[in-house]
Formats: structure tokens, sequence, C-alpha cells
């Protein structure tokens, strides 16, 4: 059955429930510098965390910033990169941001949105998780988990990040945007899963209208 709670406070219930149970808001991908973290989310594309984090040893062992990066042959890199997918226009986003960080921001990670949103390989998800991670800047993280979990709770209908986060951000206070992104993304990543959603057990079950999860074909 629907929620008949108003979404605002829908928002808020959710992440007093799922807050508590996945209290690290932080990112599940390894990295030592803002710059690592930047590469390492680009490289996340179509890719999972664990992948992610079997490569950047490598890869950053090779080229531990911006300023050895911009140096890089993109063939090079992109043999380092092979397994996370789309290999190719990866390491061309790899070498292009770091050459716009070395050209226009002494090397360093900005600190805006706008900024960041130059780069290229970077959108809003992007953005928004090294604003946070980095910098302590309130963000909402629309990656593929907070998408899936949105849609099914009614959050918003259409499957479009941007619309997700404008609906996340109209109602819920932003001191909790950058906790409920977290939350919500593990809640996704390990219980809300896009094949067989654990909804006999879920923390949440009472505040989700189960939206599209009926239609699921049944597991084997």
């Amino acid at each position: 059955m629907k929620s008949t709670l108003p979404l605002p406070k829908r928002l808020s219930t959710i992440l007093e429930v799922l807050g508590p149970l996945w209290p690290r808001a932080v990112p599940l991908l390894d990295h030592r510098s803002c710059f690592e973290l930047l590469c390492a989310v680009v490289l996340s594309a179509q890719c999972t965390d664990d992948q992610v984090n079997r490569v950047t040893p490598s890869l950053f062992a090779a080229w531990p910033d911006a300023a050895a990066m911009a140096e890089a042959a993109p063939e090079a890199v992109g043999l380092v990169i092979h397994s996370t997918g789309f290999y190719r226009t990866k390491a061309l986003h790899l070498v292009g941001l770091s050459k716009l960080l070395l050209e226009q921001h002494g090397g360093k990670v900005p600190q805006s949105m706008e900024e960041l949103l130059e780069l290229p390989g970077v959108g809003r998800k992007t953005a928004n998780l090294v604003l946070s991670s980095c910098f302590g800047q309130p963000g909402i993280i629309v990656d593929t988990h907070v998408l899936r979990v949105a849609l099914r709770l009614g959050i918003e209908d259409r499957r479009d990040p941007l619309l997700v986060e404008k609906a996340i951000a109209a109602n819920l206070e932003k001191a909790g945007w950058t906790a409920f992104s977290h939350a919500v993304n593990r809640h996704g990543k390990w219980v809300c899963t896009a094949r067989k959603p654990g909804c006999d057990t879920c923390p949440i079950g009472e505040l989700c209208p189960r939206i599209g999860v009926e239609s699921l074909p049944p597991s084997h």
C-alpha cells in the first residue's frame, strides 16, 4: 500500500530509518586524494565499484596526479583500465580532465559544480560525489542504485537522474542530502536490488509503493 505521508516527511523518515543502518556516508571507491576520487568515479560509469577498486592501484601507481596523467598516452591508460569497460572513452576523459585541471585549476580539483561539469566525463553524479566527499558540500548523488530505489519509492516517476535529484532537493533538508544518497545507495546495492528486491525484509517497506516491482520476472 502506498504511504499517505507527504513526500518531505517520507524522505526524512527514510533517512531516519536507513541512516543508522548505513552510517558511513562515504564513497565505496578507494582513493587517497580528490584527484583519485574524481578519476575513480569517471571509471565507475557502467562498472562496479569493486572492479574500479581492482584497477585504480595500478592506474595511480603509474599516473599519481593530474600532472602525470596529463602527459599519459590515452592508449597506455586504456590498457590499465581495460576491464572497466568503455576504456577508450574513459582513457580520453582521464587524460583530458587532467589537462584541464592543469590549465585552469593549477592541477587541483575545483570546488564548484559549474567548474566540475566542464571537465570531460564529469556529470552531476560525479560532481556531487566529489563535492560532498572532498569538500563537505551537501550532495545528492543519483547513481544507478539511487535512481532505481527512487523510482520504486515514487519519489519521481520519470527515469531521469536530474529530475530525481531535483525532487530530493525540493523535499529533503540540505543537511541530509549526502547521508540520504549514501544510505539509499547501499539499500539499493544490497537490499532493493535490480532483479530480486528484498521486499519481505525491507526496513522501509511501509513507505514504499513498490512501483514496478510486481512486474519483475520471478527469480530462479
